[in-house]
This record gives structure tokens, C-alpha cells and sequence, in this order.
């Protein structure tokens, strides 16, 4: 059974995955007793696509959920919480039938049994979710769901960069900005900063992120955040 140390152990390589290019899925079969798992995008700015995979059975669940349009990572997506089955051939998995049966038909997937699902959220940002899973029932104590959560919210930080990483973020914004709209831009980061609690670096990636995902520039971002008709603190507004 994994333990605080593992957890920490596992936050310290998932808070440097970005920088290192590593694996964003292995810290959390390290950390928790599970089998294998998946980090997916499942934004509608980005679109739907696995980020970082363990092994080929946790993206192939990423797959079918994609295909189906429903299953654990969808409704933590949804819900923003944790979406723990135990085991997925008992019961009839009301939630998403559909799922179930194609994970229990599936000649990649069959032998999976248990399934947990984190949401990768950032700020108002809805990015994706965790998927992982055990080849055996079982469910996680407390203190693992707690230490997945956290886990959860590093990672979708990661996440983040690397998508952006990947996009051309320079195109959104005008380079020929006056002084005064990168002032305004300078103010925005601040605001955000004391919004959520965040590092100044970190609150100019989520205006980044945030303009990305609304097809918008990051100055026209930072003036609806100085003019405060946007507040990251407060959900429903991306």
C-alpha cells in the first residue's frame, strides 16, 4: 500500500514532468495500487485525445470513452469529482451502461475490473481527467482518494503546459501591443494571482490557457479580468 512518502515522492516527478518531458501517467501507478493509467485532453478548444499513457490497456479505455461519449473520466470531467468503481462487471453501472459492456467485451480491456477517475481542472478551466485502473476489485481508502486528488491537481497544471507547449500562443496575441495593453496584461497576472493563490508564472499560463480556449487574444483575456467581468476564483466562466 502506497504511502505519504510515496505521494510526495510522486508530486516532486509530476510538478517537473513538463520541464523533463517525462511520463505524466507512471507517478500515479507509483503512488496508488492500481494497474496502469491514462492523463486525457478532453477539452472542446483542445479536443479529445490521450496526453500520457502507462500502458496500452489504460489508452485503450481513453478510446472507447472517446468513442462512446461517456464513462468514468466523462463524469468526473462533469461533476468535478472523483469517480470511483470498484468493480466495473458488477451491478449494472447505471451511469454509463454502454461503457461497462464495451470495457467487459473488449479484446484490450476485459480484464480490467476496478476504475477510478480524477478531473484535471485549472482554475474555471475544464482540461480533462485521470484514468486509472486495477486488474482486480477494489476500491482506494480515503487517504489514497485524497492523495490522488492531489496528484490530479499537479498534474492538470502539467497538462496544461504542454498543451500550450504545443500551440502557437504567439499568434493570439498582437506583438504590436501598446504599453499600456502590456500593462494591462501585467495587471491581469496580478489579479489572478490573489484570485487563486498562484505563483505569477502560473497565473500568466492561465490567461494564456484561457484566451486559447475561448479563441480570444490574452490582452482581450486581461481586460475582461481588470474590468472584472472575468474572476478564475469562480466557476462558470471560462
Amino acid at each position: 500500500m502506497a504511502d505519504l512518502n510515496d505521494f510526495e515522492s510522486a508530486r516532486r516527478t509530476l510538478s517537473l514532468a513538463h520541464e523533463r518531458g517525462t511520463n505524466l501517467a507512471d507517478p500515479f501507478v507509483t503512488a496508488l495500487p492500481v494497474t496502469g493509467a491514462s492523463l486525457s485532453v478532453m477539452s472542446g478548444a483542445v479536443g479529445q485525445s490521450t496526453l500520457s499513457s502507462s500502458n496500452a490497456v489504460a489508452a485503450r479505455l481513453d478510446e472507447l470513452q472517446f468513442d462512446l461519449g461517456e464513462g468514468p473520466c466523462w463524469e468526473a470531467l462533469s461533476t468535478h469529482r472523483p469517480a470511483l468503481t470498484p468493480d466495473i462487471n458488477a451491478g449494472t453501472n447505471d451511469a454509463w451502461p454502454i461503457f461497462a459492456e464495451a470495457v467487459r467485451s473488449d479484446r484490450v480491456a476485459r480484464d480490467v475490473s476496478a476504475i477510478f477517475a480524477f478531473p484535471l481542472v485549472v482554475g474555471t478551466l475544464d482540461l480533462g481527467a485521470v484514468d486509472l485502473y486495477a486488474d482486480a476489485p477494489g476500491t482506494l481508502t480515503a487517504q489514497q482518494v485524497a492523495g490522488a486528488t492531489s496528484l490530479a491537481e499537479v498534474a492538470a497544471w502539467q497538462v496544461l503546459r504542454r498543451v500550450l507547449s504545443e500551440q502557437d500562443m504567439d499568434a493570439a496575441d498582437d506583438e504590436s501591443s501598446a504599453r499600456s495593453s502590456r500593462r494591462e496584461v501585467h495587471q491581469a497576472t496580478g489579479m489572478v494571482l490573489a484570485q487563486l493563490n498562484i505563483s505569477a508564472k502560473d497565473a500568466a499560463l492561465l490567461l494564456r490557457a484561457h484566451a486559447f480556449a475561448s479563441g480570444r487574444s490574452v490582452r482581450e483575456v486581461a481586460t475582461d479580468v481588470v474590468e472584472r467581468r472575468l474572476d478564475f476564483s469562480q466557476r462558470g466562466l471560462s
